[in-house]
């Protein structure tokens, strides 16, 4: 299993490591080792938040997700984003960035830090939305009760995350973007702009799937009550059909998702390197290995064996929302980013063998929901 699971992942480390020692020596493979590292590291809560999308699709679609979402996790946001970010900012021709990012490495890493508050705000206010619908809908378990149970209460009012986030954003652009770290000058409209540009991102792209998902679930609960009354007439034609749009619209939103949590694995990167191919070959071995850890996740059933992770992962992203949103000023060192996930995931991962301890039963999820909300 594990082996089946992470094979790839092993082998594109041997390769990736290989071709950089003979391409940049020693150095260059210390460097891709490291870069690889920085990603796993900051993108683990990531592979946890991915499983809980990815198990509500069939093994075609996490084929995809790892052959095609891989290409888009690497090339895409890894080699070609940053090269875009540089066009765009710089208003420079595809051709002329290229060139840029080949020949004057000083430069291009200095065009892609200006740009950083852009990033952040959109990055920052995405992941900010995913865990404020996460916090204020009304849970089956809860992991911290104390915060859980008035989130969901006040949950209840119609677009409260929404308002949340754009209040977020407008202290955001008032004050943290004033005078940025990452540029001189002020950076209030193109925070404001970016912020509300990753809203709009994650209100469509996540609508759509929900949309395609909830009518999914209404088809097929209609296909049971048919085929219970009339067996012999039972229809697969429009599931089918239904599945592969929920399925597709899903798999949209996990590769916005992804980008979202690839924004400061790609800034944090020029730290150790300018160069854009050790950066995507460094970055893309450690999606890789985020891949295959949450189809990994999705096989072994993990997330329902250990109910509280999903919890421990979006209080992680909102703790990388926060970061994202500060970094636009403040200079926060990669390392806080990734122990922030890492103990919030640790912790959720704890409890939750706690509580299965409790129940006498580990791995079992099917106890009724308030004989196993605990508080912590």
């Amino acid at each position: 299993m594990l082996l089946k699971t992470f094979g790839w992942s092993f082998a594109i480390t041997v390769i990736g490591l290989a071709l950089a020692g003979v391409l940049w020596g020693w150095q260059g493979l210390a460097i891709v080792g490291i870069l690889s590292v920085l990603e796993i590291s900051l993108s683990f809560d990531n592979a946890v938040i991915n499983a809980g999308i990815l198990r509500k699709m069939n093994a075609f679609w996490q084929k995809i997700f790892l052959t095609v979402g891989i290409l888009i996790a690497v090339f895409g946001m890894r080699l070609v984003f940053p090269v875009v970010i540089v066009a765009i900012t710089a208003k420079l021709g595809p051709i002329e960035a290229v060139n840029l990012a080949l020949n004057d490495k000083a430069q291009y890493q200095e065009l892609v830090t200006s740009a950083h508050p852009a990033i952040a705000a959109f990055g920052g206010i995405f992941l900010l939305m995913i865990f404020l619908d996460f916090i204020f809908e009304e849970r089956d378990y809860k992991w911290l009760s104390w915060i859980e149970k008035p989130m969901a209460k006040m949950g209840k009012l119609d677009m409260l995350s929404v308002i949340i986030a754009l209040v977020v954003l407008l202290v955001s652009a008032m004050t943290v973007a004033t005078d940025a770290a990452h540029g001189a000058g002020d950076k209030s409209a193109t925070v404001l702009l970016s912020g509300v540009a990753g809203m709009i991102t994650y209100l469509v792209v996540g609508g759509i799937s929900g949309y395609f998902e909830d009518k999914l679930e209404d088809d097929e609960d209609e296909e049971g009550e048919e085929a219970a009354a009339a067996p012999a007439k039972q229809g697969t034609g429009a599931a089918v059909g239904l599945a592969g749009k929920a399925a597709f619209f899903m798999f949209l939103y996990l590769e916005v998702i992804d980008a979202s949590f690839s924004f400061d694995g790609v800034i944090s990167s020029f730290a150790i390197t300018n160069d854009i191919f050790m950066m995507a070959l460094g970055l893309g071995i450690g999606a890789m290995y985020i891949r295959s850890l949450t189809v990994f996740l999705v096989r072994k059933g993990t997330l329902d064996d250990y109910v509280y992770l999903e919890h421990g992962a979006h209080y992680a992203i909102g703790a990388l929302a926060l970061i994202l949103l500060a970094t636009i000023k403040y200079e926060i060192p990669e390392v806080v980013t990734g122990l922030v996930g890492v103990a919030l995931i640790g912790l959720s991962f704890v409890s939750s063998m706690v509580r299965n301890r409790r129940e006498g039963k580990p791995g079992d999820s099917s106890e009724a929901p308030s004989e196993v909300a605990h508080r912590v």
